[in-house]
């Protein structure tokens, strides 16, 4: 079972940048998608029915190109769950959830908290809404893998330059500390740090300067998944051979039956 997480930064963008042929090529049993910013109305006949025999669905933001998440799926769900349950983060289309069997897969989104201390007060409203959201799965003991932007880096190895963004949103003490109780508290599983524990890994690079070119990046994109499945897991890789946003689509292969 291959897995695939990308912020789009935009799905129009992404579409003109190639991500569809990329997609039917690479083939991903589930894909799961942030940032879309598109509304009904503005989709192409790839996103609404992406090649390779996808059944895709979206959550978008009430707000006019913004935010958005979505999943794309070769294997029709039993059902599809839109709302986190928290009207703030609800409005704003950053979460989405398909359940197979006892299986559920999530899309996340993450505010960022980096233009202000408003929007880091929602941030972390939101996550705490989401540890508790992370708790009640826990409890109803289903097999469950979280992919998203999370907008943190969560350790020195997640970011390049970790001394000057120590008071910067994303990689803030509490932000991390967070990071740091959902895995302690809920047992959910950071799947590629326990196979890949190189430096440099990263998923999002700015688009200032030479931050791609250099590799100057963090990594904000993850995969988190309950105990038996993470336990699964094969490989990973995160995809810089092309190009479709300013974050790099990040894959996880698991050992699972897809009829679980």
């Amino acid at each position: 079972m291959l897995l695939t997480t990308l912020n789009m930064n935009g799905i129009r963008a992404a579409e003109r940048k190639g991500f569809f042929p990329w997609l039917e090529t690479t083939a991903p049993d589930f894909v799961c998608l942030q940032e879309t910013r598109v509304r009904d109305h503005q989709m192409s006949a790839e996103m609404q029915t992406p090649p390779g025999g996808y059944h895709a669905f979206y959550q978008h933001a009430e707000k006019p190109g913004y935010s958005g998440v979505a999943i794309y799926s070769k294997r029709k769900p039993d059902r599809v769950i839109t709302k986190l349950g928290w009207e703030p983060a609800d409005r704003e289309g950053r979460f989405i959830q398909a359940d197979y069997g006892k299986l559920s897969i999530v899309s996340v989104y993450v505010p960022s908290g980096s233009s202000g201390e408003v929007r880091q007060a929602f941030k972390y409203e939101f996550l705490d809404v989401f540890h508790e959201w992370l708790r009640a799965q826990k409890r109803k003991r289903r097999q469950t893998i979280i992919c998203g932007d999370f907008n943190i880096a969560h350790k020195k190895i997640d970011i390049k330059n970790w001394r000057g963004n120590q008071k910067n949103s994303g990689f803030l003490p509490d932000e991390r500390a967070w990071m740091t109780s959902v895995f302690d508290d809920t047992g959910f599983v950071d799947v590629f740090r326990e196979l890949n524990q190189k430096e440099e890994q990263y998923t999002w690079w700015s688009n200032r300067g030479q931050a791609w070119a250099n590799n100057t990046g963090w990594r904000l994109d993850y995969q988190i998944a309950t105990p038996k499945i993470a336990a699964s897991r094969v490989s990973e890789g995160i995809y810089r051979d092309g190009r479709f946003s300013d974050h790099a689509p990040f894959s996880v292969r698991y050992d699972w039956p897809l009829q679980e």
